[in-house]
């Protein structure tokens, strides 16, 4: 294979984020991924090649939502991620509804069962991509995806799974094993 952009599996997300007429925007990205566990941190990265207002609106407002969109809203994330928000409301086009994130300034879609709430700490341009760490202020879960200890339980929020050599989603599997218990039996 020649080199090209990958990580298995890559969770689909949204980003959010207020315009500087206080609207809200979205876009659905492929590019997401934990960064820092002190402070708590993620890593997600939009096109610059491409029209993009949510990545302006982050620009603009250095605060924006991740949500974690569940399999019963593949089709709603797909649109969120090919329309432009320059030439649509994208959250109005699929009929979901949003409201003020807790610690950011930034919507919360409520459509999706687990958002975290950022605060922008680094950006870079990376290739065709605005890299952008934004560090987790607050994390919004909802009940119905929580164990006993307020974890989020992955099967529960049925998150949906992107490929981007096949351009396909895909649906999140079951548990094989506890990490950092099934490798102990190779420690001497």
């Amino acid at each position: 294979m020649k080199p090209r952009s990958m990580m298995y599996p890559a969770p689909a997300v949204v980003a959010s984020a207020y315009d500087e007429e206080g609207n809200a925007d979205c876009c659905t990205l492929a590019f997401a991924t934990m960064c820092s566990h002190r402070p708590p941190a993620v890593m997600i990265a939009i096109n610059t090649t491409l029209k993009r207002k949510t990545l302006k609106s982050i620009h603009y407002s250095k605060e924006f939502c991740l949500g974690f969109p569940s399999l019963e809203h593949v089709a709603e994330i797909d649109y969120m991620g090919i329309a432009s928000g320059y030439d649509t409301n994208k959250i109005e086009d699929v009929n979901f509804t949003y409201a003020d994130a807790e610690m950011v300034n930034a919507p919360i879609i409520n459509e999706f069962k687990v958002s975290l709430e950022c605060k922008v700490i680094h950006v870079a341009e990376v290739g065709s991509h605005t890299q952008i760490t934004g560090e987790i202020v607050n994390v919004r879960a909802d009940e119905d995806v929580l164990d006993e200890k307020s974890r989020i339980i992955p099967e529960k929020l049925n998150p949906v799974v992107f490929d981007d050599v096949t351009h396909s989603y895909y649906e999140f599997g079951e548990r094989i094993a506890k990490a950092f218990k099934v490798g102990l039996k190779f420690r001497k």
